[in-house]
């Protein structure tokens, strides 16, 4: 498949027609946008906008939103903008109505047959399954080691895997002895062909070693034994170049703008 026609594929199973991302969300397509809506602690925000939208009628849906996200009192929300994502001012009207643009990454996707699944771990290291609130308490402090940010947000998400329908959500902890030092997490989409990767952290000093290739390998291997076709990464600059060697390809940019209701 050309990467013009897996750009296609992605906006349509993906976003267009995107499922909610946990228990207790909901997705719906109103006026010319795709958002969900979760609690506090979900991920809230715009996933698609429809192709030739105007500028004026940009403003206006950012406008929907942004009552919306504010009438619900939840502290905030992202509309998720795609470098291909029309107008071309979509990104100015976002910031002019009062949105803060966050750091860009790059779309990436790779199919899943061309990608290597063997695992290879430093010495001491292993990889446990999260399957439990235990699980999520190890994850969480390995994010927090390789993020240096809090992993409330996390926390909630992961459990709320957990608890999701069978076969959506896949979590995964390295640990050296006993000390989580990376973890990572893969959401299954049944119904499309589509398996997202997110994480991959590894605290400082664990990184060089080969853990975060081991981490993609084992969920590649997981994505390819349910059936997965491709699967797809919004990469930092620090993941993407690992990523690229590893055979994943850019389709495009993602740039979160993010509005806050609440100071």
């Amino acid at each position: 498949m050309e990467p013009v026609e897996t750009l296609a594929l992605f906006d349509r199973e993906m976003r267009e027609h995107a499922r909610p991302g946990g228990p207790g969300v909901r997705v719906e397509r109103v006026g010319a946008v795709v958002r969900q809506t979760g609690g506090a602690d979900d991920w809230n925000g715009v996933v698609w906008s429809a192709p030739g939208l105007s500028p004026a009628d940009a403003r206006a849906e950012i406008a929907a939103q942004i009552e919306h996200y504010t009438a619900l009192g939840i502290g905030g929300f992202e509309w998720k903008r795609y470098a291909h994502d029309g107008p071309a001012s979509l990104g100015e009207l976002l910031t002019a109505a009062g949105f803060e643009a966050e750091p860009t990454e790059a779309l990436l996707v790779a199919p899943v047959a061309d990608l290597a699944t063997g695992v290879r771990l430093p010495e001491g290291v292993r990889l446990e399954p999260v399957t439990d609130a235990a699980g999520v308490e190890l994850m969480v402090r390995a994010h927090e080691a390789a993020f240096g940010t809090d992993g409330s947000r996390l926390r909630h998400q992961a459990l709320a895997g957990l608890d999701g329908p069978p076969g959506t959500f896949v979590a995964v902890v390295a640990l050296a002895g006993d000390e989580p030092v990376s973890s990572a997490r893969m959401e299954l989409h049944p119904g499309t062909g589509f398996a997202g990767l997110w994480g991959g952290g590894t605290a400082k000093p664990w990184r060089g070693r080969g853990i975060y290739r081991a981490l993609v390998a084992h969920r590649s291997r997981l994505a390819a034994e349910l059936g997965y076709r491709h699967l797809q990464v919004d990469a930092t600059d620090r993941s993407a170049p690992i990523l690229r060697r590893l055979g994943f390809s850019t389709l495009s940019t993602t740039t979160p703008y993010v509005y806050r209701t609440t100071p």
